[in-house]
């Protein structure tokens, strides 16, 4: 064992909030067994928190206000960052890197969007910032990405990775519950922000989905290049009739290598609930993923909570010590799995997609209308796969069409043409169709 096997290693924490609290009671529940793992101690010697006092720590811990009380310790090792946000988080990260220091984070957002600087900062002070817990909270996503898979060209991926959307529209096909009703319990049961903008808009999943499309595929971190779509359009009425079709409606992150490019998008979509990806309910997550040697591999498991994202922060420290211990002087591997990326990969627009469509077109109830709607799609070559037609009580009716494969620009002038016709009522409601076979 190396000569520094037996000096302990020592951890400053920036933050304590859920995932910072949570990092620090794990390491005390399994310290022995994480030193068991590790040959040596972990020790938590700072903590940074606006709001924490130091009588609820042993002597041992040094308690400060600010987090550059930790970034600038020289005891300290490895700082775990669970700030949040850009600000302090970015220039804490930042600094901790120049001062030599690995840094694990948390925080997905200052990976997807600043990402590519931060990694180069770390790559310069031959140090290693870690950030498994960005994504999926305790599924190793990113451990399997990069290592697991490494032999595969990965084809596409896909994730259900935004606990709260998942929580909603599984609420909202169980219950025959409205969206804004659900919205409100997920805040009430802590699920949801009091703004949920980034997880029901989508934000939030495009964050993850960035960081695991640039491992899989070898390219930048590109978060303003990823179509974001959320679920706040989505009625009990579309449920119904994806149910009827045999599908689920789910938001999901998709990334593919397709001939020209990549695709990153955020969305939601329907599946076929035959698949396992379908059945995931709840504040869960998972990923599905596809090598071009292995097939597909299915990840599934909490996305968020202390526990859960303290197991992949923790399993971030573990892996530093490692290396710190078997006197690696820079990072085993490459913060984004490749030493050269694919600068000249282009992440395709949206329009470029080609898929299959679920469509809900409010129209007036007359003879004729659903021979124009087909007329205008088999003029832009889009096809109909199924019709729902329903007969209400009403002058509105819903036509859903289900098309095959078509490519979106086509439909979006498709959908431009049937919104203008005197008997469509209202707009029309698109979701996409993924199936995920191959």
């Amino acid at each position: 064992m190396n000569s520094e096997s037996a000096k302990c290693i020592k951890v400053g924490i920036c933050g304590f909030g859920t995932v910072g609290g949570g990092s620090y009671n794990l390491l005390q529940a399994n310290g022995e067994e994480i030193t068991r793992r590790v040959g040596c101690a972990i020790d938590i010697v700072r903590i940074a928190s606006r709001s924490i006092s130091s009588g609820d720590f042993n002597s041992a811990v040094n308690i400060s206000n600010d987090p550059f009380d930790v970034v600038n310790d020289p005891e300290v090792d490895i700082v775990i960052e669970t700030i949040g946000g850009f600000d302090p988080a970015f220039e804490v990260v930042r600094q901790a890197l120049v001062n030599g220091k690995h840094v694990v984070t948390a925080n997905k957002a200052l990976i997807a969007e600043r990402g590519n600087e931060l990694f180069t900062v770390a790559q310069e002070n031959a140090v290693t910032l870690a950030y498994e817990s960005s994504v999926a909270g305790g599924i190793p996503i990113i451990k399997a990405l990069r290592e697991g898979l490494s032999a595969n060209k990965i084809d596409w991926l896909a994730g259900i990775i935004n606990g709260t959307g998942n929580f909603i529209l599984t609420e909202m096909a169980d219950k025959q519950r409205q969206f804004a009703d659900v919205l409100t319990e997920a805040q009430q049961l802590g699920y949801a922000e009091a703004d949920p903008t980034f997880d029901v808009e989508g934000i939030d999943a495009a964050h993850k989905l960035t960081i695991m499309a640039s491992i899989a595929f070898g390219i930048p971190l590109q978060f303003d290049k990823t179509y974001t779509e959320g679920i706040s359009r989505i009625t009990p009425q579309d449920i119904g009739f994806a149910k009827q079709l045999g599908y689920r409606v789910k938001h999901l992150g998709i990334a593919r290598r397709i001939d020209n490019g990549v695709e990153m998008r955020v969305h939601p979509t329907l599946i076929p609930r035959k698949r396992l990806l379908a059945s995931v309910d709840g504040v869960g997550n998972a990923v599905l993923v596809h090598g071009n040697a292995v097939g597909s591999t299915l990840y599934n498991g909490p996305g968020a909570g202390a526990g859960a994202t303290a197991s992949s922060v923790i399993a971030d420290v573990i892996d530093i010590a490692r290396q710190k211990l078997a006197g690696l002087s820079e990072p085993l591997l490459p913060a984004l799995g490749y030493l050269s990326v694919h600068d000249d990969l282009e992440v395709v627009s949206i329009e470029e997609i080609v898929t299959e469509y679920y469509l809900r077109i409010p129209v007036n109830d007359v003879v004729g209308v659903l021979a124009k709607i087909s007329s205008i799609l088999q003029g832009f070559d889009i096809s109909i796969e199924a019709v729902i037609q329903k007969e209400l009580d009403s002058k509105t009716v819903p036509i859903v069409i289900l098309t095959h494969k078509a490519i979106e620009k086509k439909l979006n002038l498709a959908i431009a043409a049937i919104e203008a016709l005197e008997d469509v009522s209202g707009e029309v409601m698109r979701i996409r169709v993924e199936t995920f076979e191959g």
